[in-house]
């Protein structure tokens, strides 16, 4: 895979520094722009602090290499944290629907994977998730090419805060090879990723944390939701105890 922000940069290494961090900084952390006329340096030192980097204000290659890394679309926030406005399903039953499947896996591994990342959200909730075939659904899902995707590593899926029209949706970049294990990028973990911000959460900093913005990969045999996790979704639904 070309690295491209790495190819123009050879090219053009004055001129495109400063363009490739601000597209960067613009895309994944917003809420800077908010105080008025910050600096190039101000704005890197924000996002290398959020990613536990070495503070320096510079473009380096750690920097760099942070930037390249598979990650999810959404903009970045400090700490586990929820959407702007707390927004949360008001009910406990919600539904979803598979538009399309990835030819990458067969179907029932693809419902399997989007099953097991529900349940990551539901062993520690009040919520329930059901699968519908046909009718409308509070959750929808879809594989899809292009804008805003960007091929094979870079973007791997977004998902959109609860809430009416795309509220809810989550979308898989279908330039991945999904897989169930460590090959390629695993859908179990990218979907229980996105499906945090389909209920609400923001990213976290906290590296450890599945809302954490930079894909890693667990055993999704062993894996069990951190405890940032968990404090986040259960401020907006409370814990498992208290299902009706």
């Amino acid at each position: 895979v070309v690295n491209i922000l790495k190819t123009q940069l050879e090219i053009h290494p004055e001129s495109n520094v400063s363009f490739y961090f601000q597209n960067y900084l613009d895309r994944f952390f917003p809420s800077l722009n908010k105080e008025g006329d910050r600096t190039l340096e101000e704005k890197i030192k924000e996002m290398q602090k959020f990613f536990h980097l070495t503070v320096t204000g510079k473009f380096n290659s750690e920097t760099e290499e942070m930037m390249d890394q598979p990650r999810c679309g959404i903009p970045d926030v400090l700490d586990y944290s929820t959407f702007p406005g707390n927004p949360r399903w008001r009910k406990n039953l919600l539904t979803y629907r598979i538009l399309n499947y990835t030819p990458d896996l067969p179907r029932f591994m693809v419902e399997e994977a989007i099953e097991k990342a529900f349940k990551v959200w539901s062993d520690v909730t009040p919520l329930k998730f059901q699968k519908v075939a046909r009718r409308e659904a509070d959750i929808l899902i879809r594989f899809a090419h292009g804008a805003p995707f960007d091929g094979r590593g870079g973007i791997l899926a977004h998902a959109f805060a609860p809430g009416s029209g795309l509220g809810g949706d989550a979308h898989f970049d279908e330039g991945e090879k999904w897989s169930q294990d460590h090959i390629g990028t695993n859908l179990f973990l990218v979907a229980a990723h996105e499906f945090g911000h389909s209920l609400g959460l923001g990213h976290s900093n906290v590296q450890g944390a599945l809302m954490y913005p930079i894909y890693r990969y667990w055993d999704p045999d062993t894996f069990s939701l951190p405890a940032d996790d968990r404090q986040g979704i259960q401020k907006l639904y409370g814990n498992f105890s208290v299902r009706c």
